[in-house]
């Protein structure tokens, strides 16, 4: 009998446990390493999310109740109600939910290529060159509506190649890449407000509604181009998150251990510079998503680990809880959800640089 037992156990699933939190299951020569907090964190920041949805849906001038909100997603509801939820809630929901994903994801890759909890991708320039080609597609419409979506992308990277060209390369965990990257975000800020003051007060008041970031009128159709980056980009970054936690290490010891250093660091930029572009050319530069979700998501699941898919959920939750948030807080009034994020960002950074300085005393 014991005899049998080396050749009937590499056919079993088996769980190893490695540590206090991280597990190991193992079938044959395929092995899975997780840690059995982040699967709960998961979790519950997944159902979070889903509360959130469902209370934006919910929300608004018009409230409904569970029962109403059930009977228009089973396609019973009066054509009044089912045009409320489906063409006006939903889409924006939706559409903030994808922006929230992409600006989480951005905030935690920045921050681990550069080592930094501060570091997001607002301070590289992007929001601000997004802005200054949504401006420049604005001004070159005779109408004075905005471009195509892919005008903020666009922009983005227009900026991070004048970044890359103005630091020269990304130096040691890119420290450079932040340091000239403020320079070049008040650089393309001040460019943008120059030549918005020069502006009719229509294109100056349309690109001032988009600056400040709003999810109110996005359809089906904005939702779209955000889905289809996330598509792509999601799945590439989850399966690096390995060789991103890498990086916390000396780019020596790094370099030892087997990671292509250089072309880490240069897929990290890149993918950090999409997701935020993608999200800033449809929703415009919503602020505080990108530093918050990464530093919410990395405190739940402990142990120092990149959170790249809990980022994700925080962000997504951060920006459907901001946007229902400021659609509910006046009666009179829609406050966009740039403008609850920002009010939001203040305190909490100071909280965060109060706690970075009690725990390196």
């Amino acid at each position: 009998m014991s005899a049998l037992l080396p050749e009937i156990a590499p056919r079993v699933v088996q769980a190893a446990v490695l540590d206090a939190d991280m597990r190991m299951l193992r079938c044959g020569r395929l092995s899975l390493l997780f840690a059995r907090r982040s699967l709960w964190v998961t979790v519950g920041l997944s159902m979070l999310l889903a509360a959130a949805v469902g209370m934006a849906l919910l929300a608004g001038s018009t409230w409904l109740s569970p029962r109403q909100l059930l009977a228009v997603l089973q396609g019973q509801a009066a054509p009044g109600m089912q045009l409320l939820v489906l063409e006006f809630r939903l889409p924006r929901v939706l559409v903030g939910l994808l922006a929230g994903t992409a600006q989480g994801m951005a905030g935690c890759l920045i921050q681990a290529l550069t080592r930094n909890r501060l570091a997001t991708p607002d301070l590289l320039g992007v929001a601000d060159g997004a802005t200054l080609g949504v401006f420049v597609a604005l001004i070159s419409s005779a109408a004075g509506m905005f471009g195509p979506w892919w005008v903020g992308p666009l922009g983005a990277l227009g900026a991070v190649v004048l970044l890359l060209i103005a630091s020269g390369n990304l130096g040691r965990r890119g420290q450079r890449l932040l340091i000239v990257g403020l320079a070049l975000s008040s650089l393309l800020r001040a460019v943008t407000e120059l030549a918005l003051s020069r502006q009719e007060l229509m294109h100056a008041s349309s690109l001032y509604a988009w600056s400040i970031g709003s999810l109110n009128g996005r359809s089906y159709i904005a939702a779209l181009p955000l889905a289809l980056g996330l598509l792509l980009l999601l799945p590439l970054t989850l399966l690096s998150t390995r060789r991103l936690a890498l990086l916390r290490f000396d780019l020596e010891i790094a370099s030892g251990l087997g990671l292509p250093v250089r072309a880490t660091q240069w897929q990290a930029l890149l993918t950090a510079v999409l997701l935020a572009g993608l999200a800033v050319g449809v929703c415009g530069p919503i602020a505080f998503v990108a530093l918050a979700a990464p530093f919410v998501a990395e405190r739940l699941v402990g142990g120092g680990r990149i959170a790249l898919l809990g980022a994700a959920l925080v962000g997504a939750t951060l920006v459907v809880g901001a946007d229902t948030l400021g659609r509910v807080l006046l009666a009179a009034a829609e406050l966009p959800v740039g403008v609850i994020c920002n009010l939001l960002g203040g305190p909490f950074l100071l909280w965060l640089l109060l706690s970075e300085r009690r725990g390196d005393s």
